[in-house]
């Protein structure tokens, strides 16, 4: 018993020691990065990528492995008469067309690649905007912006701003295909429905064309336990919910009107962009997988976002774009810290929906 009770005390001493640890550089990094918050605040940087090198690279990787060095050579030097061919092209539109700007609208055709990979908070919704900043500089009308998104949906506002920044394409007039390989749902299909093309992998996640709102109240708790809370506020349905103020029926009648109004609009959205969809039958919070939800027309095609760029990159130059926002050290430890919650709980989540599809 007694060496329990050392040992108990020896581990509270070890998690004290690591706890003030942790605290000790928490402080040191706020206060080092500090100084180079206001200078770097909403600064970034734009990253662009040809993916038609880097598949080029993949193919001639596979080449030099697979090929004898006979047939390598060969398949080099048509490469090589290929791109020369291409280049002779371009000179002699370039000399037809007599300026740069009609060379420019007669050039080749240019899909950008952009990737959202939403949170509850969509929190990427700040790169978005400048990535499609970005392409809308260069757009043209015979251009094409690719978007691939996988979001489970979170907060309302947040996604409704979300897929505005995907309005902003099609009110350029450019051509807007999203591609989502595993889920799309909630708010990610608010976005996703924009699309003049929407394709997904066969088994993605799409739908719950739902609005959910819940949250604890410890109210019983605190009147078991004599402690009050008091709420001062000036409207009637300024608190409804909250986690410790009770709940009356009339806020939670109120609550409810304000979840359908908000369904309602949700609905109209999907329909108007999705005019195919029957918006009654696929607006009830279930899911569907892509090969489930082709038959309900809330997709176009079936396929992986692999497929559609490989596919583009035959026929356009296709470019990825990130925008990369400069954080501080201790900005970027916080959204570790963020993004390993926000994926516990939506993990917890999903095993709690699909808890009876097992592969």
């Amino acid at each position: 018993m007694d060496y329990f009770i050392e040992y108990c005390l020896f581990l509270a001493k070890v998690i004290t020691l690591v706890i003030a640890v942790i605290v000790v550089i928490g402080a040191l990094i706020a206060f080092g990065s500090r100084g180079r918050r206001g200078a770097n605040a909403g600064k970034g940087v734009i990253n662009v990528i040809r993916l038609n090198d880097e598949l080029d690279d993949m193919r001639d990787a596979m080449k030099r492995v697979i090929y004898d060095k006979d047939t390598f050579k060969h398949e080099q030097k048509l490469e090589k008469q290929k791109h020369k061919e291409e280049e002779r092209e371009r000179k002699s539109l370039r000399k037809a067309s007599g300026s740069d700007e009609d060379t420019e609208e007669h050039s080749r055709k240019r899909v950008y690649v952009i990737d959202f990979n939403g949170d509850i908070q969509a929190s990427e919704v700040e790169s978005l905007r400048e990535e499609i900043t970005a392409v809308l500089s260069l757009a043209r009308p015979q251009d094409e912006v690719l978007i691939r998104l996988e979001s489970p949906g979170g907060m309302v506002h947040a996604y409704g701003l979300a897929a505005s920044q995907l309005s902003r394409i099609k009110e350029q007039g450019i051509p807007l295909m999203v591609c989502v390989d595993m889920v799309a749902a909630s708010g990610g299909y608010m976005m996703a429905c924009l699309a003049d093309k929407l394709v997904a992998a066969p088994f993605a996640i799409l739908g719950s064309i739902g609005v959910l709102v819940q949250m604890p109240n410890f109210h019983r708790l605190l009147r078991k336990h004599e402690v009050d809370y008091e709420t001062i506020s000036a409207g009637e349905f300024k608190t409804t919910l909250t986690t410790f103020g009770e709940i009356t029926q009339r806020g939670r009648d109120k609550v409810k009107e304000d979840v359908e109004d908000m369904h309602s609009l949700f609905k109209d959205w999907v329909k108007q962009h999705r005019p195919l969809v029957d918006i009654d039958n696929i607006a009830t919070g279930e899911t569907w997988v892509g090969l489930q939800a082709k038959t309900r027309n809330m997709i176009d095609e079936v396929m992986t976002s692999d497929d559609c760029i490989l596919k583009a990159c035959e026929e356009a130059d296709v470019f990825a774009v990130h925008y990369e926002i400069r954080r501080s050290i201790g900005d970027k430890i916080g959204a570790a810290i963020h993004t390993a919650a926000d994926r516990t709980v939506f993990a917890l989540i999903k095993r709690a929906r699909e808890s009876s599809y097992f592969f």
